[in-house]
């Protein structure tokens, strides 16, 4: 009988150490619930990039701030927001379309982590970035692919790119961005072209996403086949200026995204573009077009009496367009479908 109170001591004892010391064993990742939603702003900056995301746990990011002259409208945009801080500062890469607006964004508001690739620029709107990064006494951190800016259980904002530091175009040191929240995810593809998406599909990655912010403005160098195919979108957005000249978005590159199904949209055609998420379902709204993830709506041409689906190459110009909510309705005003978009 002593015995046996010896060994049952023993066993409460072993069993407490456990309980309270848990040297040798992990806690699961309890899993947030969040109040507010995700939602993603791709700010219609004409010929550049600049994305502000609002996430669930009330942080928010910008990624990039458009040209030179895009800053007031950046600053602008934000501050109807009511924001006043800027969490992470995400700068993909030294081209003036994506760090133009910058200095003024960083003078307007307080910033908490910035995020840039190891490659400079000898230019003088990089070296003003630099100046005001240095006035705020701000740290850089060297984005890697790999490296998390948020891990939250049902939030990660993660780093794909870039993966080397010996590319060969500046524009292969993209920093690329994914955020995931619970069954959602977005892509931001920066100018990345297709030696850094490669190198990102090598990495295996998952990159099947709902929404992908389109590489270098829809141009043919970026966006190659198997990277689509990988993230496969529901969503493609394109950040491009109006009669750019540049050719963008590239007829390649929207022939790719047709190939997948994937829903074009562009902010030289429809302005500000959110797309807001509850972690199941995406709501978006492009100035007065709000639809969710499964519709689909058609541009009427009111000339040609021709309708195209949204994304469509061949679009009319706005003061020319009529939407329709569905095919049908198309055709019961007298139009007749595109022969290259509708099917």
């Amino acid at each position: 009988m002593k015995k046996n109170k010896i060994l049952f001591l023993l066993s409460i004892i072993l069993i407490l150490s456990i309980l309270f010391t848990g040297c040798n064993y992990e806690v699961a990742d309890i899993e947030k619930d969040y109040e507010n939603k995700l939602e993603v702003h791709y700010i219609d900056v004409g010929q550049g990039d600049s994305t502000f995301i609002e996430f669930p746990n009330g942080e928010t990011s910008l990624i990039d701030g458009g040209t030179r002259k895009s800053g007031e409208k950046v600053v602008k945009y934000l501050k109807d927001l009511g924001v006043d801080k800027i969490d992470y500062l995400v700068i993909t890469h030294p081209h003036e379309d994506h760090i133009g607006g910058l200095p003024k964004v960083i003078k307007n508001f307080d910033i908490g982590k910035v995020y840039m690739p190891e490659r400079t620029a000898n230019t003088v709107i990089f070296e003003e970035l630099l100046k005001e990064i240095k006035n705020k006494n701000l740290k850089i951190n060297l984005a890697k692919g790999g490296n998390s800016i948020i891990d939250e259980g049902n939030l990660k904002y993660i780093i794909l790119s870039p993966n080397r530091n010996d590319y060969n175009e500046t524009n292969d040191f993209s920093v690329v961005t994914k955020v995931e929240y619970m069954d959602t995810s977005f892509i931001f593809a920066g100018d990345a072209e297709k030696d850094s998406e490669m190198d990102i599909i090598e990495k295996g990655y998952d990159l099947k996403a709902d929404v992908l912010k389109v590489g270098h403005h829809g141009g043919r160098t970026s966006s190659n086949d198997e990277f689509l195919k990988k993230i496969n979108p529901d969503y493609s957005i394109i950040s491009l200026g109006a009669g750019n000249t540049y050719g963008h978005p590239h007829r390649e590159t929207i022939n790719r995204l047709n190939k997948i199904g994937s829903n074009i949209m562009r902010t030289d055609e429809l302005g500000d573009i959110t797309i807001t998420s509850d972690g199941r379902k995406l709501d978006i709204s492009a100035g007065t077009t709000v639809k969710d993830k499964n519709e689909v709506y058609y541009i009427g041409n009111k000339n040609t009496k021709v309708f195209h689906r949204e994304g469509c190459g061949s679009l009319p110009k706005e003061e020319n367009q009529v939407i329709f909510n569905t095919l049908e309705e198309a055709i019961e005003n007298g139009y007749t479908p595109h022969d290259k978009c509708v099917k």
